[in-house]
């Protein structure tokens, strides 16, 4: 985060899968209930698999809210850091803060 501290999260997982939370946020919102002005500045999504996996799309939205579009995303396995991406990459065009600011 943008006030240099690191925060984890793991999935939190629920019978009616909707209620689910991937890591991804579970580290977000501990890192702005610290601190409501942080901003993002990387993130580590570290899966289980073969593949390295990017962040789901409600993550991604998340990320497009309270972090710069030159964010960094990594994507890891057991084997190590496989791929990186900047957001405005994984999510072009993204909705974000500043169209709720907008007047029509």
């Amino acid at each position: 985060m943008s006030n240099g501290k690191l925060y984890g999260g793991c999935n939190i997982e629920n019978a009616s899968f909707g209620a689910t939370v991937c890591a991804e946020r579970v580290a977000i919102w501990k890192g702005l209930s610290e601190n409501k002005k942080n901003q993002i500045k990387e993130i580590l999504v570290l899966s289980p698999g073969s593949d390295a996996w990017p962040p789901c799309g409600i993550c991604r939205q998340v990320l497009a809210e309270f972090s710069t579009p030159k964010a960094i995303i990594y994507s890891a396995n057991a084997k190590g850091i496989q791929k990186e991406w900047t957001l405005d990459v994984l999510l072009p065009e993204a909705f974000e803060n500043s169209f709720l600011k907008k007047k029509s």
